[in-house]
């Protein structure tokens, strides 16, 4: 076969490309719930795969779930596990292990089996992982079953709300890469987060509402669709946070108000524009420093009719990691202690060689083996990596 262009096969096979294409071809015309079978058939005819297995990550991010309907995948030494947390081909059992991830986004693993002898049939169905990963997000709104098929458990209606607001949980491109994580899982309330970018920006924003249940997803979900409207309107920080001040004011009279956290870095400079209205905490790691950012303390959104929003800078270093923790992180106790800030700290210190998501993950699990379950009250954790490279 041409390397370059996959378009010669001397042995008389069927051709790189049109493998490729027939799998894109078979899952752009499969049924919405239907392609983990079509995507099946297709692998056998092509590639002479028997078991095509998709596993999923739940929601909390602690278990890897069949969509087969067989048990969940726990345990960091597992080779599913192994291929989700490196993103790399793992050939175990008589299995090939593959990452189901778009755009940074992980959604989970392909498992199939037998493995192809050929290393370049296992880096085509790497791309077909790919491809299924794509079209998993496409067909999201039309089906729930991939969306049931994640959870290990019943979402209560304030998370069904909070993680259908969400913009995805992990992205990468190479001037930066982020990922976010909301918790109880199972059980959030009035945290989220929100991101997005153009290329040249990347804008962060991480809100709490107040109050309790559906009451607090409301609020967050109008909180973040007036942020969403002001930015993409074009406005500037401060003017994101002043119509959404307003649009929350109006409704709620200042009976409830959302603190929030927003960020704009610039990707080419690494300026990073905040704003804080009653916001979580920001963390630097620097090298194996954490900074704790000082932010000037503004109003929580929606608190008073017609609050002048103000903006600060501060500069990002070439590799520096930003945490967003909201207080349910320090402020979490066990039965005898506080979590606190010295745990925090080591905790943020210890990610320093992982990628974003993982170092949500091992946050967040250090915080639950610290409180022995899981949490109690909400916390949300967003982890921004930047490269300096666009």
């Amino acid at each position: 076969m041409d390397r370059a262009t996959g378009t010669t096969d001397p042995g008389g096979g069927t051709r790189m490309t049109d493998r490729l294409l027939g799998v894109r071809r078979c899952l752009a015309a499969a049924p919405a719930d239907l392609l983990l079978e079509r995507l099946g058939t297709e692998l056998a005819r092509t590639y002479g795969t028997t078991e095509t297995e998709l596993l999923q990550v739940d929601y909390r991010l602690a278990a890897l779930v069949p969509l087969s309907g067989a048990e969940p995948v726990i345990g960091a030494g597992t080779p599913a596990w192994r291929c989700f947390d490196h993103q790399s081909e793992v050939v175990q059992g008589g299995a090939l292990h593959v990452p189901v991830t778009m755009r940074g986004d992980r959604l989970g693993v392909l498992r199939l089996a037998p493995v192809p002898d050929d290393p370049e049939r296992r880096g085509e169905l790497a791309e077909v992982a790919t491809t299924l990963a794509h079209e998993l997000v496409a067909v999201r709104p039309g089906t729930d079953r991939y969306a049931v098929g994640a959870r290990t458990r019943r979402l209560t209606l304030a998370a069904e709300m909070q993680w259908e607001l969400l913009p995805g949980r992990s992205r990468i491109r190479p001037s930066f890469s982020l990922a976010g994580q909301l918790e109880p899982a199972y059980a959030v309330r009035g945290d989220s987060f929100d991101w997005a970018d153009d290329g040249q920006r990347v804008w962060l924003s991480t809100v709490n509402g107040m109050g309790e249940g559906v009451t607090a997803s409301m609020l967050t979900c109008l909180g973040t669709n007036a942020l969403r409207n002001a930015r993409r309107a074009g406005l500037e920080l401060a003017d994101q946070a002043s119509l959404a001040d307003q649009a929350i004011y109006s409704y709620h009279q200042g009976i409830q108000h959302l603190s929030a956290l927003l960020l704009e870095l610039d990707l080419q400079t690494g300026v990073v524009t905040a704003v804080d209205a009653g916001s979580p905490r920001l963390l630097v790691l620097r090298g194996s420093e954490v900074i704790e950012q000082p932010l000037d303390d503004q109003f929580p959104l929606g608190m008073f009719d017609g609050t002048l929003y103000q903006s600060q800078r501060f500069e990002l270093s070439v590799g520096d990691r930003l945490f967003v923790v909201s207080d349910g992180v320090p402020e979490a106790a066990s039965q005898t202690a506080r979590y606190g800030e010295t745990a925090l700290h080591r905790s943020v210190r210890r990610t320093r060689s992982m990628a974003p998501l993982e170092a949500v993950r091992s946050l967040l699990g250090d915080l639950r083996a610290f409180v022995g379950s899981d949490l109690v009250d909400d916390a949300v954790v967003v982890c921004l990596d930047w490269t300096g490279r666009v």
